[in-house]
């Protein structure tokens, strides 16, 4: 069978329709933000177990999706297939959690059987549904509206506006949540360690800095020749000059002695002064690694100076040690 030759215009607008529809449903959510959410977000606080999250077919993939925003942004949550709940895993909940069991319909058979169960265990149970006189709706103890006028599908078949009205609801509910909770990004990273969010909101200055005998430094008054030899023994790009007090009052890198090359007739005694950045950008060891990121991206510079409460220098590190520890 031939395929017939692609209409790109019919295509983009078809596409295009698809968004409009779903941005429609979604808008019209903000009008059932009333009472009722703030009655299911008292009732989520108020759990002291979790909050077991059931769906079926399109709408469990979104319960699945909503058991992870609302876990990882920190409210106890996790989900629950109804098919397989009926066969054992309703042993998952206990009596001090609570359900929010989503359903377009809300006429889902696995969850309809769920329903004495769950009376019988006295769990509270909040229905997400498309409609409001619906068996799931009207056994619920409360019901959070997803309703939409169409879905984005030509065919009124596939779930497309009430999954997005579905998910964006539960969003609304994980962020309302999160507020009410204080919840703060560093709290957020504690939940995501192994990833570059979590790396870059736990990861101190004092995790990667080169410190003590890695750490390049010279006297104020040492010659160039001295600099160079610290800075290829640290492989850092960079040395520090410091005074008595050990703070530093400048510094050298791989590119100051290319600007300054031309000056330099003798290494051993060519002031390391002569050629250093006076000044020097610092950062504190108890600062995010972030933030030293950030730093050298506004100063377009390749190494950091790590300077402690009395100003004197105590570490020292370079845009590669960021890349290695995967902040960036």
């Amino acid at each position: 069978m031939n395929q017939p030759p692609l209409d790109k215009q019919r295509l983009i607008d078809a596409a295009r329709e698809v968004l409009e529809t779903e941005a429609r449903a979604i808008l019209g959510l903000t009008e059932r933000m009333d009472e009722t959410l703030v009655e299911t977000c008292r009732r989520i606080l108020a759990v002291e177990g979790h909050l077991i999250v059931l769906g079926m077919g399109k709408s469990g993939h979104i319960g699945h999706k909503i058991a992870a925003t609302l876990a990882s942004t920190g409210t106890p949550a996790f989900f629950v297939h109804p098919a397989e709940a009926s066969h054992g895993d309703l042993g998952m909940i206990k009596r001090n959690d609570l359900i929010l069991a989503i359903s377009n319909s809300g006429e889902t058979e696995e969850l309809l059987k769920l329903l004495p169960v769950i009376k019988r265990l006295g769990v509270g149970l909040i229905a997400m549904t498309g409609n409001p006189d619906s068996s799931l709706a009207r056994h619920a103890d409360l019901h959070l509206d997803t309703s939409v006028d169409q879905e984005a599908c030509p065919l009124g078949l596939a779930p497309t506006a009430s999954t997005s009205a579905q998910l964006a609801f539960g969003d609304a509910l994980a962020i309302a949540l999160l507020d009410a909770r204080g919840f703060t990004a560093e709290d957020f990273a504690r939940s995501h360690p192994g990833g570059k969010l979590g790396k870059q909101l736990l990861l101190h200055i004092n995790d990667l800095m080169h410190r003590d005998d890695a750490l390049p430094r010279v006297a104020e008054g040492a010659s160039l020749g001295q600099a160079i030899i610290e800075m290829t023994r640290s492989r850092l790009g960079l040395c520090a000059l410091i005074d008595p007090q050990g703070r530093p009052v400048g510094v050298i890198t791989d590119g100051d002695i290319r600007r300054h090359v031309e000056e330099i007739s003798d290494l051993k005694h060519f002031p390391a002064r002569r050629v250093m950045t006076a000044n020097p950008q610092s950062i504190h060891p108890d600062a995010l690694a972030a933030t030293a990121v950030k730093l050298m991206q506004q100063k377009r510079i390749q190494g950091l100076l790590v300077t402690d409460d009395q100003g004197r220098l105590v570490g020292a590190l370079n845009f590669q040690d960021l890349l290695q520890a995967g902040v960036v």
